[in-house]
């Protein structure tokens, strides 16, 4: 079978080359070469060989293509044309239409979600990535190391997808950690900015995200265990319990971490409390002084014709001595008790 070129092997889409990433035929797990989408049908009906295609946000005309040469149903396809799918798996007939989240951290450390949709059958694997720059491209040259396990067929090779999508869970719940606990620092160091509220909120707006992203794989790696024989062979479903043990403990960590933001921000809320309470309490204390002088001086400023010592030549001096006295020790008093 002739090898030509990505892009001439392509004519119809010449233009959009970009879309189709790969289309490989194997037989018995020896990559046999690149074909056409012409090709597919004819590759198809030769014995132990299966058709792995790759394409990124292709447009509705290349996914009729698609149907066409792999005989999919057209509602899996009219899902895969929009992307924003909540994950899921699908049987139609012959073959099975796989949603899964693939999530990623930004260069401000935000959690950016893209979705790779799958076709899957007996014979062929098509995978669809939408708003996602995780490139497959190392999964496929790994599998075509492994000729032995790609002779397994396409549930193989969709074990290493999910697996690659998955594992890339880890950074991104590590980054999610490594902000929780920045956060934490500045909580317990008295760090009462404004936006400190406002970064735990975002934190748990990510983690919400990531942790939608991880539960359905559950549900759809125990489905993958237990049915789909004609898709998944009985000597590769034990790849997909792996993939659920790591799903099962990158959703537990995000329990986990979710309660400990809840409490975070219940510290953050009481200990901002605190600290305005200790902000009143001085401001009490400082106007419990103060009134000590407003009284004494509103009295005598009164202007009434007969009030003790104002004949005395030393009442303005004890006055002032009193108000001294009297502020000094409330200061004490107040400081003794931790007010000031």
């Amino acid at each position: 079978m002739a090898n030509p070129p990505l892009t001439p092997a392509y004519p119809e889409y010449e233009n959009d080359a970009s879309m189709i990433m790969n289309c490989v035929a194997y037989k018995h797990g020896a990559r046999i070469g690149t074909i056409s989408l012409e090709e597919i049908s004819s590759v198809l009906a030769e014995e132990g060989t299966f058709v792995w295609a790759g394409l990124r946000e292709p447009d509705k005309a290349l996914l009729l293509k698609i149907q066409e040469e792999f005989g999919l149903h057209e509602l899996a396809i009219e899902d895969a044309c929009t992307a924003h799918q909540r994950p899921k798996l699908e049987e139609y007939g012959d073959s099975l239409f796989l949603v899964v989240q693939t999530a990623q951290l930004t260069g401000d450390n935000r959690v950016a979600l893209g979705e790779t949709h799958f076709f899957i059958g007996a014979r062929f694997l098509v995978s669809v990535r939408h708003s996602s720059t995780l490139s497959y491209t190392k999964v496929r040259e790994r599998c075509e190391n492994l000729p032995e396990k790609l002779a397994k067929g396409p549930g193989f090779a969709l074990y290493a997808l999910m697996d690659f999508i998955v594992d890339h869970y880890l950074p991104v719940m590590e980054g999610l950690e490594e902000r929780l606990e920045q956060l934490e620092t500045g909580i317990f160091n008295k760090d009462y900015r404004d936006e400190t509220c406002a970064q735990l909120f975002d934190l748990k707006r990510d983690l919400l995200l990531l942790r939608s992203a991880t539960l359905p794989w559950l549900d759809i790696c125990s489905e993958l265990m237990r049915f789909h024989t004609h898709i998944i062979p009985k000597d590769t479903r034990f790849y997909f319990r792996d993939i659920h043990d790591h799903a099962l403990r990158i959703h537990q960590a995000a329990d986990g971490m979710r309660e400990m933001l809840n409490d975070a921000l219940q510290v953050y809320l009481t200990m901002a409390t605190v600290r305005q309470n200790e902000v009143v309490k001085r401001l009490a204390g400082w106007g419990a002084i103060l009134a000590v002088p407003t009284m004494v001086f509103s009295l005598y400023g009164m202007n009434f014709r007969h009030m003790p010592e104002l004949t005395w030549e030393f009442a303005y001096p004890a006055t002032l001595g009193v108000v001294v006295i009297g502020c000094i020790w409330l200061y004490r008093r107040l400081k003794s008790i931790g007010w000031l």
